[in-house]
C-alpha cells in the first residue's frame, strides 16, 4: 500500500520570475506547423488542376497574339486566387481561436498562492499540483506524491498504470489515474518527453474532414464529366466552322466555370466559421470534424449529473437506527433544517461521512457567488449535511486524523478510510449500498436488511443512495478489504434538474435525436430522473452495462461503469447510428473517443476534455442541441452552394452545346463565360455559407450518415434548375435575334442576372435581413454585368456590345423567370 511522502516545500516562483523565464525561454508548448507564407498559399492556389488549366490557356492565348483573351484569363486567375486566399485566411484564424479556446491549463503555486494558469505559460521551476484526471502539462521532479499511478501509455505503449513517489519524475503527456501529486517543473515546451517525440514527427497540419474528402472526391468527379462535355461541345463548335483556336479557349472556359473550384474554399470556410459561431453558443469544437458530424447524430447518450441536472447535490433523506429523517437545505449552503431532530446515531452517520470524504464546500467570494463544492460534488453534499446536522466538519477530521486509505473505485464501488481516534482505529466505508451492504464488509443482520429497504425507497424516489458502515480496532486494519463493519445508515442525495431539462429532451425528439441516460446509479434512481425528463415510463426497459445489446430499444442504462460505455456505443454503432456520448471522468475518455462525437463537460478532467470532439463550457446539454443545429446549418448552406454553383455551371455547359442548334454559333466568348464564373462563384457563393439556419432545422430528422453531398434529389434539382436557366437564356438569345439586338450580349447579361437570381432563391426560408451579405453581394455582382456592357473599356475586355436600358430590363425580366418558378415551387410545398 503506498502512501503519501512529502519532500517539498509549499513555496512556487513569484510572478515576476515566471514572466522573465517566460521570456526568456518561450512558452511551454510543442511548436505549431509554421504558417505558410503568403507566396505558398498563393502556389496552393494556382496548383488547383482548373487553375492551372487556365494558365496554360493564357500562355497560348498571349504567344498567339490574343491579348485581350489572356488579360481576362489573367484577371480571372488573379481575382479567383485573391478571393481563395482571403478564404482560407480566414479559415486558419478561427481555427487557431479555438486552439486557443480548448489550451489546457494548469495549477501552479505562484507568489505563494495556487493559481490556474495557461499550461503554455509554465517554466522550468514552477511547483505545479496535479491530481487523478490531469495531464502532466510539463516535465515534473516529484517533491509529494499520495497513491500516484500514472498512464503512460501515451509515452511508453505500457497499457498498466505505474506508481510513481516522492523523488520520481512525471512525465509530460501523461495522465494521473489515482492520487495527487505536486512537483518542480525540470523541463517544459520541446524539451519534455512530449516535446522531444513531437519534434520526431512532421506535422502536415490539420487534417481533412470526412465531408472535406468527399468534396474533393466530387470536384474531381465533375472536373472529369465536364472535361467530356466540353470536348462534344469543342466538337460540335468546330463541326460548325468556328476556328480551332476560339473553341478550344471556350472549352477550356467552360470546363473552369462548370465546376465551382472554389468549392473546397468555401466549404471549409463554412466548417470553421461554423465551429466559431458553436463556440459562442459555449460548445467549442477540438475539430472541424466535429462541425459535420453534429449534423447527422441520431444518438445522445448523456450521464446525468451536472448535465441534465444542475450539479448541486443537497442530501434529502437519511436513515439511522430506524429512523427516518428528511433533510432540507439549498445547494452546498450549511444551513437548513433537519426533521426530527438530530438523533446521536445520525450525527454518528454524519461524522463518518465527513471522515469518508476528501471534498470541501467554499464559502461565496468575488469570483463566486454561492457556496461551492471543492472536489466530488456527492462528497461536498455529505460536508454540507453534516454542518446542517450542527458538527463542524473540519473539527471532526482534525480530531481524527487519516492514517491509512482505500480510494473509491469503479469495480468495488467504495471508498475506504481509516482514522486514529481515542478509542482505536475507526475504519469507514461508505458507496453503493449493494457494495457495503453486503458480506464480508457487513455481517447480515436485521439492521441491514432494514438499511437496504429504506436504500430502495430513496432510489425510487430518484435519489442517489449512499451507505455508510464503520467499526473501532486495536490494530490499523487494510482498508482495500474493510470487513465485519456495523451499518451505519444511508443518506439519499438529490440534484435537482435543470430548469431546461425537459426542454432540451423535448428539443431532441423533435429533432430525430434519441436521448438515453447512462448512469452509475440505482436503477431506481435511473429510472425516476428519466421519467421526470420523459425519456422514460412504467414498464420501459432499464438496461445495465452487461447488456449492451439491449441499447437498440433502451433509453435508460443504470449501475453502469465507464469501460462499459465503450459496448453501449458499439451496439448502437452496429446498428447505424451516429452516436454523441458525453463525460467528465479519466475512465470515460476511451469511449469519448470511440463515440462519433464525443462531448466532454468543461467542468470534468483535462483527460476527457483532451479526449472529447466537442467541449461544453457550461456543462448543458442544452448548448449541444445548439451545435446540433448550427451541425445541420453548415451541411445546408454547402449543399445550397452546390445546388447554385453546379446549377450554373450546367446552364452554361448547355447554352454552349444547344445554342449552334438555335443559329447561335457561338453564344458566349471564353472571356464572357470567365467573367460570368468570376461573378457568380465569387462573393454571392461565399455569401450563401453564411445563410442563417431553417427554421425547421431541428424539427426534422438527421440525414442519413451514409447520405452523399448531392444526394436526397439535389443531382435532380440541379439538373431541373440548370436546364431553367438554359432555357431562360436561350429564350433570351433567340428573342433578342429576332428583334436585331447584340443577341450575344443579352445572352452574357441574360445568363448572369439568372444565376444571381437563383443565388436569392435558393437562400435560406428567413427573412431577407438576416443576411445582409447575399444581397449586397448579389447587388455588387449584378452591377459588375451591367458594367460589362455599359463601360466601353470592359466592352473592349469582353467582346461585348451596348445594351439600352430597356434592353437590360428585358435581360433582367428573363432572367428572373427561373428564380420566381423556385420561390413559387418552394412556397408551394411549403403550404
Amino acid at each position: 500500500m503506498d502512501g503519501m511522502t512529502r519532500t517539498l516545500p509549499a513555496t512556487g516562483l513569484s510572478s515576476a520570475e515566471a514572466a522573465s523565464l517566460l521570456a526568456a525561454n518561450g512558452p511551454n508548448s510543442v511548436a505549431r506547423p509554421h504558417k505558410r507564407h503568403l507566396v505558398a498559399q498563393i502556389g496552393a492556389q494556382l496548383a488547383d488542376p482548373l487553375v492551372s488549366l487556365l494558365l496554360v490557356a493564357a500562355i497560348v492565348t498571349s504567344l498567339l497574339g490574343d491579348w485581350t483573351d489572356t488579360l481576362v484569363i489573367v484577371l480571372v486567375v488573379t481575382l479567383n486566387t485573391a478571393i481563395g486566399v482571403a478564404q482560407q485566411s480566414r479559415a486558419d484564424r478561427a481555427i487557431a481561436a479555438l486552439d486557443d479556446l480548448t489550451a489546457p491549463t494548469a495549477r501552479v503555486v505562484r507568489d505563494g498562492t495556487d493559481q490556474t494558469v495557461p499550461a503554455a505559460e509554465l517554466v522550468d521551476g514552477d511547483l505545479v499540483r496535479v491530481e487523478a484526471g490531469d495531464v502532466v502539462p510539463a516535465d515534473l521532479a516529484l517533491g509529494e506524491a499520495f497513491r500516484c499511478r500514472v498512464d503512460e501509455s501515451a509515452l511508453t505503449g505500457e497499457s498498466l498504470p505505474v506508481v510513481r513517489a516522492a523523488g520520481n519524475e512525471l512525465l509530460a503527456g501523461t495522465v494521473l489515474v489515482t492520487g495527487r501529486a505536486t512537483g518542480r517543473v525540470v523541463r517544459s515546451g520541446g524539451d519534455s518527453a512530449m516535446g522531444r517525440i513531437a519534434a520526431l514527427v512532421a506535422d502536415t497540419g490539420p487534417r481533412t474532414t470526412p465531408l472535406q474528402r468527399r468534396i474533393a472526391r466530387l470536384g474531381r468527379v465533375l472536373g472529369a464529366a465536364a472535361v467530356l462535355l466540353c470536348a462534344v461541345v469543342f466538337a460540335v463548335g468546330v463541326g460548325s466552322g468556328t476556328p480551332v483556336l476560339t473553341m478550344g479557349l471556350i472549352a477550356v472556359s467552360l470546363v473552369v466555370a462548370a465546376v465551382p473550384e472554389s468549392l473546397p474554399a468555401v466549404v471549409t470556410l463554412a466548417l470553421a466559421l461554423g465551429a466559431a459561431r458553436m463556440a459562442r453558443h459555449r460548445a467549442i469544437p477540438r475539430g472541424l470534424h466535429a462541425v459535420e458530424t453534429l449534423g447527422s447524430v441520431t444518438v445522445i447518450a448523456s450521464d446525468k449529473t451536472g448535465t441534465l441536472t444542475q450539479g448541486r447535490m443537497a442530501v434529502q433523506s437519511a436513515y439511522a437506527d430506524i429512523d427516518e429523517h428528511t433533510v432540507d437545505g439549498v445547494g452546498y449552503r450549511p444551513g437548513g433544517t433537519i426533521v426530527p431532530t438530530p438523533t446521536p446515531a445520525l450525527l454518528a452517520l454524519a461524522r463518518a461521512g465527513v471522515l469518508c470524504s476528501d471534498a470541501t464546500v467554499a464559502a461565496p467570494g468575488p469570483d463566486r457567488p454561492e457556496w461551492t463544492a471543492v472536489g466530488d460534488p456527492m462528497e461536498a453534499a455529505l460536508i454540507a449535511f453534516a454542518s446542517r446536522c450542527g458538527l463542524d466538519p473540519e473539527a471532526v477530521r482534525a480530531i481524527a486524523p487519516r492514517v491509512a486509505e482505500q480510494p473509491f473505485d469503479q469495480d468495488t464501488r467504495r471508498m475506504t478510510t481509516v482514522h486514529d481516534t481515542a478509542s482505536g482505529f475507526l475504519t469507514v466505508c461508505k458507496g453503493a449500498p449493494e457494495a457495503v451492504l453486503t458480506g464480508p464488509v457487513v455481517e447480515a443482520t436485521d439492521d441491514v436488511g432494514r438499511a437496504l429497504d429504506e436504500a430502495a425507497r430513496m432510489a425510487d424516489a430518484g435519489l442517489r443512495v449512499i451507505a455508510v458502515a464503520s467499526a473501532v480496532t486495536t490494530t490499523c486494519p487494510d482498508p482495500a478489504a474493510p470487513r465485519g463493519l456495523s451499518v451505519l445508515g444511508v443518506v439519499g442525495i438529490g440534484d435537482p434538474l435543470r430548469g431546461n431539462a425537459v426542454g432540451v429532451a423535448e428539443t431532441f425528439d423533435r429533432a430525430g435525436i434519441r436521448l438515453i441516460l447512462i448512469t452509475g446509479d440505482h436503477p431506481g434512481t435511473a429510472s425516476a430522473i428519466a421519467a421526470r425528463i420523459g425519456i422514460w415510463a412504467p414498464g420501459d426497459t432499464v438496461g445495465t452495462g452487461d447488456h449492451p445489446e439491449q441499447a437498440h430499444d433502451t433509453h435508460v442504462f443504470a449501475r453502469t461503469r465507464p469501460e462499459q460505455k465503450l459496448d453501449i456505443i458499439a451496439a448502437l454503432q452496429k446498428t447505424g447510428h451516429v452516436v454523441a456520448m458525453t463525460g467528465d471522468g479519466v475512465n470515460d475518455a476511451p469511449a469519448l473517443r470511440r463515440a462519433d462525437i464525443g462531448i466532454a463537460m468543461g467542468g470534468g478532467t483535462e483527460v476527457a476534455r483532451q479526449a472529447a470532439d466537442l467541449v461544453l463550457v457550461d456543462d448543458n446539454l442544452e448548448t449541444v442541441a445548439a451545435a446540433v443545429g448550427e451541425g445541420r446549418r453548415v451541411y445546408d448552406n454547402i449543399r445550397r452552394f452546390l445546388r447554385y454553383g453546379l446549377a450554373g455551371g450546367t446552364a452554361e455547359i448547355l447554352v454552349m452545346l444547344l445554342g449552334p442548334l438555335l443559329g447561335m454559333a457561338v453564344p458566349l466568348l471564353p472571356a464572357q463565360i470567365l467573367w460570368i464564373n468570376l461573378l457568380t462563384h465569387g462573393l454571392p457563393g461565399v455569401a450563401l455559407g453564411a445563410e442563417p439556419a431553417e427554421k425547421d432545422v431541428l424539427r426534422r430528422p438527421p440525414r442519413a450518415p451514409d447520405e452523399q453531398i448531392l444526394g436526397d434529389g439535389l443531382w435532380r434539382g440541379i439538373l431541373i434548375l440548370g436546364s431553367l436557366l438554359t432555357a431562360a437564356t436561350l429564350t433570351a438569345g433567340v428573342l433578342a435575334e429576332a428583334q436585331g439586338w447584340p443577341w450575344q450580349s443579352v445572352v452574357f447579361v441574360t445568363l448572369g442576372f439568372s444565376q444571381l437570381g437563383l443565388a436569392v432563391a435558393v437562400r435560406a426560408r428567413r427573412p431577407w435581413r438576416l443576411n445582409l451579405g447575399l444581397p449586397a453581394a448579389v447587388a455588387l455582382s449584378a452591377a459588375a454585368q451591367i458594367a460589362a456592357v455599359t463601360l466601353p473599356p470592359l466592352r473592349t475586355l469582353l467582346g461585348t456590345a451596348a445594351l439600352s436600358s430597356a434592353q437590360l430590363g428585358f435581360c433582367a425580366a428573363v432572367g428572373a423567370v427561373p428564380a420566381v418558378i423556385l420561390w413559387i415551387t418552394r412556397k408551394v410545398r411549403e403550404t
